[in-house]
């Protein structure tokens, strides 16, 4: 060690010497005034609070108890399975109905038959197709009939079903054969 070094040492409880602040005026260190007046808001508005709430403690309606009534009239305890008083009837115009008698012409319709239909479930060439749907229509409890037709461009192997006794039960079957996957029947008018 050199003996500047040993001059320049400072002894080790001695405080280190204090500079002279280089701060200009206007960057002085911030003022305690910041907290002193946070502080002061929240006592300001922690009070308010509190005064509200004292001058509305008092200011709901108050209900007054009902007094007691007296001793009340025993009333005898009713059945819960009665039946309630019957009501008046108001009504007048059964009165008035009562006597009358009221004619209806009714047309009588003769000989009235009702309109037979078929169901037409194919039409194939070929008779081993027509066949194949026969039996498919069997299997749903249903008898099917194939007819071979002759026309213009060719020959024709027709399946259908019926005749049926009107247009609601020929619909009927029609939603039958439809739920089982059969969906191009459709109904024709059977003269025959």
């Amino acid at each position: 060690m050199s003996n500047r070094d040993y001059a320049n040492r400072r002894p080790s409880g001695a405080a280190k010497p204090q500079r002279a602040s280089r701060r200009k005026p206007s960057q002085q260190a911030p003022s305690r005034r910041l907290p002193l007046l946070l502080t002061l808001f929240v006592l300001l508005g922690v009070g308010s609070f509190g005064y509200f709430l004292w001058s509305i403690k008092d200011s709901a309606d108050q209900v007054q108890p009902e007094p007691a009534k007296k001793a009340a009239v025993k009333q005898p305890k009713k059945d819960p399975n009665a039946l309630p008083p019957k009501p008046k009837e108001e009504w007048t115009y059964l009165e008035e109905l009562e006597n009358k008698h009221v004619e209806v012409d009714v047309p009588v319709v003769e000989n009235r038959v009702a309109k037979r239909y078929k169901l037409q479930c194919g039409s194939f060439r070929t008779a081993s197709q027509a066949n194949e749907m026969k039996a498919v229509i069997a299997f749903q409890g249903q008898e099917a009939s194939v007819k071979k037709v002759s026309g213009t461009s060719g020959d024709w192997y027709k399946v259908s079903l019926g005749p049926l006794d009107g247009k609601r039960e020929a619909e009927k079957l029609r939603h039958t054969m439809q739920r089982a996957g059969i969906n191009g029947c459709i109904m024709l008018y059977w003269e025959g």
